[in-house]
């Protein structure tokens, strides 16, 4: 079993940033895939940014250009950047981890893009 805890998210005002937090624990082995997906309240989980182990990277279009993930591999983080923030960004934000062919999602964390 993997852990996954999420950390980061908070109110900020349209135009900033904010860099969330992904603490992997547990039974870890290197992932094939990690990422972060985001959903709002009656909608469906979308994807934000995936990062397959060797690779490309995929953003979502809405994201491109403004929102970086990365993974610390040695500290089994994973990392995302998010600048430019937007109202419609707001979300609950979620780590994504797959090994082994099994997925593994946090809990999620609030953000809100408001002034």
């Amino acid at each position: 079993q993997v852990q996954l805890v999420e950390s980061g998210g908070e109110l900020v005002q349209p135009g900033g940033s904010l860099r969330l937090s992904c603490a992997a624990s547990g039974n870890i082995f290197t992932p094939n895939v990690v990422g972060w997906f985001r959903q709002v309240p009656g909608k469906q989980r979308e994807l934000v940014a995936i990062n397959p182990t060797g690779s490309i990277i995929n953003y979502a279009d809405s994201v491109k250009g403004r929102f970086t993930i990365s993974r610390d591999n040695a500290k089994n983080m994973l990392y995302l950047q998010m600048n430019g923030l937007k109202p419609e960004d707001t979300a609950v934000y979620y780590c994504y981890w797959n090994q082994r062919d099994r997925q593994y999602w946090g809990q999620g964390t609030q953000v809100t893009v408001s002034s």
